[in-house]
């Protein structure tokens, strides 16, 4: 195999995967917990993005809001992972 086609195909390799983290980048998954009582938006850069909550939550036990939220981040969390793979 010559020097020039290995080049271009490196080439063409590094622009897909430059392509794939653009497309990770601009991706949203939603993770929710308390039958949607709870939903948080993890970027594809793992990034929380948006918390939204049923107002009743917060009439609720406290503990109660913050384990939902944790749970609702850790689902997010497994469905980007899911998408990635």
């Amino acid at each position: 195999m010559n020097i020039l086609k290995m080049m271009q195909q490196a080439k063409a390799v590094q622009e897909r995967l430059q392509a794939f983290e653009q497309e990770l980048r601009s991706m949203e998954v939603i993770g929710e917990a308390g039958a949607g009582m709870v939903r948080v938006t993890i970027g594809g850069d793992r990034r929380v993005k948006r918390i939204d909550a049923e107002p009743a939550i917060w009439e609720e036990e406290r503990k109660l809001a913050l384990d939902l939220i944790a749970a609702a981040v850790n689902d997010a969390l497994a469905k980007l992972d899911e998408a990635v793979q």
